[in-house]
């Protein structure tokens, strides 16, 4: 695999003019010809596209130079729209949809010189933590092809992981960017809730979802940030907060992180954890209190109610924003003269089992006699959750971040949790918080298993300081060399 391939590599050689952005764009395509029979990272590839657009970047140079990601070839979670492209959210019931219009994402990265080159394969209508319920076949991990890239953005996650792309979104409802990111040892960032546009993201939990970016490092990640946050008049949830320069605060900085304090709710860490993953992110936080970090133990007494409560918020905004495939407006519609026969039999053919079983929890929750009971309470529990990290950011003992494992094991094998859901939602134990609350969390690469299976280290942040918890990441990473591993399929 070569190592330039990083977001920044990628810009600056395109700047140097040491390397065109067709040719990065061929290299891309070719590790995607050889390697996704094997992992099946993407839903569609768009090779002509991708070099059309590579070598328009190549002839106007100048009116490009100095695009913060031009020539750098990107992959996209397929229930991002993209206009002209087949935009499926890995469902039956969109398998022919083509948007007339881009996510708002999409168009800010093309506006920034990126090229797309594929839409990346996903749990369908990003429901699951394994990859496994998409319509058409599972993505594997890149470091071991028998076990789950995670999901839902597992497409994503392996496309990175693999050297297919730099840079893929993904979006992240309850840890679908950061536990895929985890499991296969790159960087996933879930950014605070409104910082970036979900204009033209196919909705699953709409008060929870968030698009963010996987890539190799830190900085990476800093750098696509500062290209697709802020505010979006066609997104109504999205914040009008200033957007920093992540990436130059990073430079500046220096990872200098002398005084920070880290926040670990160590109670929340003694049951469940998987014992290498354990070990890996003990050795991670000593590698931060070596940098100067204090690290500071942290009480999050309703965290353990958060996979009960996100079941039930995302099940209940799930049913909500799934009405609307009823084969009449656009995607698949079953052939079927009588109306009722045909709204049926359309969701019967057109959606998978796990969301069929979210659909239902979802409509149930929110039934007359069980609102108030489920749903109702939830969102107090919710609240409750958001006040215990309140309490945590703020105060005479605030800290700066939160720091746990971002998932409890390693990557598990295909089929192994497909006949237990429960042990399947479990999986997002760590990941669901952040979402409820509405606050940014990044996952970055902190060791491995005796499997050489990946680890992650999540931390979370306030509300929009996305620099904070970026400038404990780089620290952190600056000190290590996880982030620089590649898995055996990208060696050859």
């Amino acid at each position: 695999m070569n190592d330039t391939m990083t977001v920044r590599n990628v810009r600056d050689a395109f700047r140097a003019r040491t390397r065109s952005a067709a040719e990065t764009c061929r290299d891309a395509l070719a590790r995607i010809e050889r390697l996704d029979p094997q992992l099946h990272a993407f839903n569609t590839i768009v090779a002509d596209r991708a070099l059309a657009r590579a070598e328009s970047i190549d002839r106007h140079f100048d009116r490009w130079r100095h695009a913060p990601l031009a020539g750098v070839p990107v992959a996209l979670k397929d229930n991002l729209c993209t206009r002209g492209l087949r935009t499926t959210a890995s469902s039956r019931i969109l398998e022919r949809f083509v948007p007339p219009y881009d996510a708002t994402v999409v168009a800010r990265l093309e506006t920034a010189g990126a090229v797309i080159v594929g839409k990346t394969n996903c749990d369908e209508f990003a429901m699951g933590s394994s990859n496994e319920n998409s319509a058409f076949g599972p993505t594997r991990n890149p470091w071991a092809v028998d076990r789950t890239p995670g999901g839902s953005s597992g497409g994503s996650a392996a496309a990175v992981a693999a050297g297919m792309a730099p840079l893929a979104l993904g979006s992240d409802t309850g840890g679908s960017v950061r536990q895929p990111a985890c499991l296969c040892g790159v960087v996933g960032l879930k950014p605070t809730y409104g910082r970036v546009s979900r204009y033209g993201l196919i909705a699953f939990g709409s008060s929870l979802d968030q698009i963010g970016p996987m890539t190799r490092s830190v900085g990476d990640a800093a750098t696509v940030l500062a290209v697709i946050a802020g505010e979006d008049p066609a997104d109504a949830t999205s914040a009008p907060e200033p957007v920093p320069d992540y990436a130059s605060a990073l430079e500046q900085g220096g990872g200098d992180i002398r005084g920070s304090r880290i926040g670990v709710p160590w109670s929340l860490l003694d049951q469940g954890v998987d014992a290498d993953v354990r070990r890996a992110i003990d050795a991670a936080l000593q590698v931060l209190r070596a940098r100067g970090a204090t690290l500071v133990n942290v009480d999050l007494p309703h965290a353990k109610h958060a996979i009960a409560v996100y079941y039930l918020v995302a099940t209940a905004e799930a049913s909500s924003n799934l009405a609307r495939y009823d084969g009449v407006r656009y995607g698949y519609r079953a052939d079927c003269t009588e109306l009722r026969a045909m709204y049926a039999k359309t969701r019967a053919q057109g959606f998978g089992p796990e969301v069929k079983r979210r659909i239902m929890l979802g409509t149930y929750v929110l039934s007359a006699g069980y609102y108030d009971a489920y749903y109702l309470k939830a969102q107090q529990v919710r609240t409750l959750i958001l006040r215990d990290y309140e309490h945590a950011f703020g105060g005479p003992h605030a800290v700066d971040v939160i720091a746990m494992p971002t998932s409890p094991t390693a990557a598990f094998r295909l089929g192994e949790r497909v006949s237990d859901p429960l042990q399947m939602y479990l999986a997002d134990i760590f990941t669901v918080s952040a979402n409820l609350a509405g606050l940014p969390a990044i996952s970055v690469p902190c060791g491995f298993t005796a499997d050489q299976l990946p680890v992650g280290l999540q931390l979370t942040g306030r509300r929009f300081d996305e620099a904070t918890l970026l400038r404990v990441a780089d620290a952190y990473e600056r000190d290590t060399a996880w982030w620089t591993q590649h898995p055996p399929i990208a060696r050859r």
